[in-house]
């Protein structure tokens, strides 16, 4: 399956520069452009119980000036699919190269691959893409041993909040695609599924890579969430799930056909901003 710019052309967040690959994807990865935090503060303050007013009040800025950078950094990037997976998968390992395959197959279809910028599956993701020629962003998160960033990306945002974050991954991405991981991959796969299942957002391309890992917890949620009536019987169906990097490039396609049908507005430079 090949790239269509016509049909990428339709989706919001991807100026013609950047479909015809003419324009830089945000900032290059090298030094102070990489979009790091300014502040090594620790966030865990934010969630210890009640602060002074005055602190809370500059937390508030601080907190909106992390939204600010990331609007700032991703407005142009282009229509992205974002990859979840674990950041202790080393190069070799079938669950990294499955991810390689599947960046690859992100890139054939002329989208951004979007990362949390990490190791692992994170890299591979951007691996796959970069070595395809695809485009390549990564949205870190500051922990207290700090994440490196992978090698393979154009483009990196660091934050210091998990929720601007998710944010991010979520707002500028067309599909997910959740290879194996642990307690984060997890969160970040019930938060994309919680957000269609209440209609926060559109409906869009959930896939999960690795029938073997992922089988016992759909398994789980049919005979403890669907027989408890905690979530309804078609609410499993909210994902999908594969072990075919083919099969993932082809519900990615059907998702991003859906996504055209949407249009909405996209978003032009602003000289005042010098954009």
């Amino acid at each position: 399956m090949s790239e269509n710019p016509d049909l990428l052309q339709s989706l919001p967040h991807v100026p013609e520069p950047v479909i015809s690959g003419q324009a830089p994807l945000g900032a290059p990865a090298t030094g102070s452009a990489w979009g790091k935090s300014p502040s090594t503060h620790d966030a865990r303050e934010f969630l210890s119980g009640p602060l002074s007013r005055t602190s809370e009040l500059l937390r508030i800025g601080r907190i909106g000036m992390e939204f600010l950078r990331g609007f700032r950094k991703l407005h142009f990037v282009g229509p992205c699919v974002t990859v979840f997976g674990s950041a202790r998968f080393e190069p070799g390992h079938m669950y990294y190269e499955l991810a390689r395959q599947v960046g690859a197959k992100i890139a054939s279809l002329g989208f951004t691959t979007m990362t949390g910028g990490g190791p692992g599956i994170m890299e591979a993701a951007n691996r796959g893409a970069k070595e395809s020629g695809g485009r390549s962003i990564g949205c870190n998160i500051i922990l207290p041993h700090e994440q490196k960033p992978n090698p393979y990306v154009d483009c990196f945002v660091e934050f210091r909040y998990f929720f601007v974050r998710k944010v991010m991954l979520v707002k500028y991405s067309y599909g997910f695609v959740i290879l194996p991981g642990g307690f984060g991959t997890l969160d970040e796969l019930f938060e994309v599924v919680t957000l269609v299942q209440t209609k926060k957002v559109e409906r869009f391309p959930i896939v999960l890579v690795g029938r073997k890992y992922w089988d016992p917890l759909i398994e789980f949620m049919k005979c403890r969430l669907i027989d408890g009536h905690t979530i309804n019987k078609e609410d499993i169906d909210l994902f999908a799930v594969t072990d075919s990097p083919d099969e993932v490039e082809s519900m990615l396609w059907q998702g991003v056909e859906e996504s055209a049908k949407r249009q909405k507005t996209t978003p032009k430079p602003w000289w005042v901003l010098g954009e």
